[in-house]
C-alpha cells in the first residue's frame, strides 16, 4: 500500500493528467468517428451519371433514383461513416429492382455539401431531409440507416414517427459508447465522448415497425451490441443475422432475394 505521503503527489499527477486525456479524446474523436470525402457536384455528376441530384443541385441534401414503374414508396438512406453517399449507389440499384424510389441522403461536410460532422448537426440536417422528403413524395416513407448512419437514422425518425412507415437499422449499436468501450476497454471513453449517439434511447418513442440486420461477424460492431439495441426497441420489430458476414463485406453475402424479403416486411408487395 503507498505510504500516506505519495498520495498528493499521485493525485497531483492524475489531477494534471486528466485533462490531457479528455482534451486528445475529444480531439481524436472526430477522427475516429467520421470519415468524410470531399467530392464536388460536376465529380460527382462525371463519376456517377445515374444519380440527379435531391432535392435540386442548388440545395443538395443528397440524390434520387427513381424506378422504371411506379413506386411502390420512397427510401431514404442514411450511410456509414466513410466516403460519401455517392459511393452507395449499389444501394439504388438493390432498391429500385424492389420499385422503391431511393433518396441517398448525404451528410453535412461530406462530399459536396457545407459544414462540419457532428451529432447534433447530423440528426438536425437528416430530420429535414426527411421532412423534405414527405412533402415532396409522402407516403410510405422508409428509412434505412448502416453503421453511423442507423444513429443518425435513428435520431432522425424522433421527429417523424408517425409519418415513417418502416426502419431497417443494419450494423447498428446500442450506444456509441458500447461500441468504444469494446475497441478502448481500458480507457475510460464515456469520458471523451461528446457525440453519445444513444440509440436506444432515441427510438423508445418510435411507434413504427423496424428490422435490426446485423453481421455475425461483425469485428467493428460486433453482433452483440446491435441485440441489445433490439431487445429494446418498442413495437413490431424483427431481427436478420446475415451468417460469415463482417462489417463492411455484408452486402455480398445478400441477394435480390434478400432485398425483396427484407423489404415486403416492411411494404407489401403490389
Amino acid at each position: 500500500m503507498p505510504h500516506p505521503a505519495h498520495l498528493p503527489h499521485r493525485l497531483l499527477f492524475w489531477l494534471l493528467l486528466l485533462p490531457i486525456l479528455l482534451g486528445t479524446g475529444c480531439m481524436l474523436q472526430d477522427h475516429l468517428l467520421y470519415y468524410p470525402e470531399r467530392i464536388s457536384a460536376a465529380q460527382v455528376a462525371a463519376s456517377y451519371p445515374g444519380l440527379r441530384p435531391w432535392p435540386a443541385a442548388s440545395d443538395l441534401r443528397g440524390y434520387l433514383v427513381e424506378p422504371r414503374v411506379a413506386p411502390r414508396g420512397t427510401v431514404v438512406v442514411f450511410h456509414g461513416n466513410a466516403g460519401h453517399a455517392a459511393q452507395r449507389q449499389w444501394y439504388a440499384q438493390e432498391l429500385v429492382r424492389q420499385g422503391l424510389r431511393v433518396l441517398l441522403a448525404e451528410y453535412p461536410g461530406y462530399g459536396p455539401r457545407p459544414g462540419k460532422p457532428g451529432e447534433e448537426a447530423l440528426v438536425a440536417d437528416a430530420r429535414e431531409s426527411l421532412r423534405v422528403a414527405l412533402s415532396e413524395f409522402g407516403s410510405p416513407l422508409l428509412v434505412i440507416g448502416e453503421s453511423l448512419g442507423a444513429a443518425v437514422a435513428a435520431g432522425a425518425v424522433g421527429g417523424h414517427g408517425d409519418e415513417v412507415a418502416g426502419l431497417i437499422l443494419i450494423t447498428p449499436w446500442d450506444r456509441l459508447v458500447s461500441v468504444a468501450q469494446h475497441h478502448y476497454p481500458l480507457l475510460p471513453v464515456a469520458l471523451f465522448l461528446r457525440d453519445t449517439y444513444d440509440s436506444a434511447a432515441r427510438l423508445q418513442d418510435f411507434p413504427g415497425p423496424s428490422v435490426v440486420v446485423l453481421a455475425q461477424e461483425d469485428r467493428i460492431i460486433p453482433a452483440e451490441i446491435g441485440r441489445r439495441l433490439f431487445a429494446t426497441l418498442p413495437g413490431e420489430e424483427q431481427l436478420i443475422e446475415i451468417p460469415h458476414a463482417d462489417h463492411n463485406d455484408w452486402p455480398v453475402h445478400v441477394d435480390a432475394a434478400w432485398w425483396s424479403r427484407l423489404i415486403e416486411i416492411l411494404v407489401p408487395p403490389r
